[in-house]
């Protein structure tokens, strides 16, 4: 299928009606692969924002959307999800637009973004509920609500998987939702909601806000009319995001940035721990909160690793996501593509060996895009920022380790604890080592496989709460204790 090639013209979606911004002000929005303008899209000011918080809030009050049944809610899910499917092609085709990911990438999330719509709609029909013997004559139960009002902001590398990641379980668990995604990736955004729009989803249940995250993103998670904000993003953006919600002490759930360890011990299949290392930083352009961007060898196979890994690495083909060809694709904007290329010069500077890569790809018809050689930093030490910082791009570094536990100190030697592999052919050794890695999501003999059954998300200043799986659902709703009076007669307390 092919896609329109005329810039599109984006609109906001407030209280059931699609809008522009008042002030006339527009976010250009570019294909990373070529530069072309693709897309214009509003920037919302405070009082429009404001004005979908409380188209929110009002939907929520009524009951419109929480008081359904759970059978009707995942209804809407399921209809979601087939409409989905029905686009598959376009969405895909706009992502890779939109992002810049390859487009078996794109087809991957366009895929799982049907399946977690179906797996929470089929979640909440579950049975749950838990009662008590308490030491009375009483009868406890524990029920769950929705939250409320839900902030959901969402950043630019997944734009419409993590997008679905938090409007299906908010939606599941009865939210209404104001919704704010990343400037630089809001076409499946307003696609998505389209969707939610022509399944029927009753007026002010789901609110599409675009704009500045100092604006926008501001006023949601300072109003006091918002009842919980779900944040994915940078750890900076994240420490910003649980001041300004202190106002009201909403509920917080932040999935933020991560520096993983991938631990390949000598007793590994090798080639499989080589595959998994070049997979767990280069896909997506390293542009994923989970990369592998720390990988540590036992010294007894450093040499022959890196020397393997720097061959591969060599050897993959970096082009438009929508080329065949192309194993890697672009990074995401031109102020992404110029952090990572500043990260690269400091590498260099503080004395780390630049064996691989390093440069913006110029040639063979990607200079009018943002591109960036797979690159590999050898010889560093845990105290270089190429070790410590985020990096989010497609540079590796290697360090070597003598023993299992200067393998666990290494490893946990960073502000970070988003996720963490190890490889190894000895079972118990493996997961005594994962066990020890403080991450929460982790693997062994694998990186980067994701199932929607499973919760995302990480220890220290990776975030707080998770994502997916029954714990994704549970980020969205409060929970209530019940306490019935089998014996109805005064208390007598006090006399008289």
């Amino acid at each position: 299928m092919s896609v329109d090639t005329s810039v599109l013209e984006l609109k906001m979606f407030v209280n059931g009606e699609w809008k522009t911004a008042k002030n006339g002000d527009e976010n250009i929005v570019i294909n990373p692969a070529t530069q072309e303008v693709i897309a214009r899209a509003p920037r919302a000011t405070k009082e429009e924002t404001e004005e979908a918080i409380a188209a929110a809030r009002a939907a929520f009050e009524s009951g419109i959307w929480s008081g359904l049944t759970t059978h009707e809610r995942a209804q809407y899910l399921n209809k979601i999800a087939e409409k989905i499917d029905e686009k598959f092609e376009e969405l895909v085709n706009l992502e890779v637009m939109d992002n810049g990911k390859l487009k078996a990438e794109a087809e991957f999330d366009v895929a799982d973004a049907a399946t977690c719509f179906r797996y929470y709609a089929g979640l909440i029909l579950t049975p749950e509920g838990e009662t008590y013997q308490v030491p009375e004559n009483v009868q406890a139960m524990v029920v769950r609500e929705p939250v409320g009002v839900a902030g959901l902001i969402v950043p630019w590398n997944f734009p419409l998987l993590m997008s679905v990641w938090k409007i299906a379980p908010a939606l599941a668990a009865g939210n209404t939702i104001v919704y704010k995604p990343a400037e630089a990736t809001p076409i499946t955004a307003m696609k998505l909601v389209e969707i939610i729009e022509e399944v029927g989803v009753p007026q002010g249940v789901m609110n599409l806000v675009m704009g500045r995250g100092a604006v926008v993103g501001q006023t949601i998670a300072e109003s006091h009319d918002v009842d919980m904000i779900s944040f994915t993003g940078s750890t900076n953006v994240g420490r910003e995001i649980m001041k300004a919600a202190a106002g009201n002490l909403k509920k917080i759930s932040l999935e933020l940035g991560g520096k993983s360890p991938n631990i390949i011990f000598a007793d590994a299949d090798f080639e499989t721990a080589v595959d998994y290392a070049l997979f767990g930083i280069f896909f997506g352009a390293g542009q994923v909160c989970s990369s592998g961007s720390r990988i540590l060898v036992e010294e007894s196979i450093y040499d022959q690793f890196v020397e393997r890994y720097i061959e591969r690495a060599k050897q993959i083909k970096v082009g438009p996501g929508m080329n065949e060809d192309s194993q890697v694709g672009a990074i995401a904007s031109e102020q992404q593509m110029n952090a990572i290329l500043n990260y690269i010069e400091i590498g260099k500077q503080e004395g780390a060996t630049l064996a691989c890569g390093g440069s913006r790809l110029l040639t063979d018809g990607l200079d009018q895009g943002f591109f960036i050689e797979p690159t590999v930093f050898t010889n560093v030490t845990s105290d270089m920022r190429i070790v410590k910082e985020e990096i989010f791009g497609p540079v590796v570094t290697i360090q070597k380790f003598k023993s299992e536990d200067e393998a666990i100190q290494l490893a946990n030697e960073t502000d970070f604890g988003l996720a963490g592999a190890v490889f190894s052919n000895d079972g118990a050794k493996a997961l005594r080592v994962i066990k020890q890695v403080r991450a929460g999501i982790t693997w062994i003999n694998a990186y980067h496989p994701t199932y929607v059954e499973a919760p995302w998300g990480g220890y220290k200043q990776s975030g707080i709460g998770r994502s997916l799986g029954t714990y994704g659902l549970e980020d969205f709703q409060e929970i209530k204790q019940i306490n019935i009076n089998l014996n109805v007669e005064p208390v007598s307390w006090f006399p008289g």
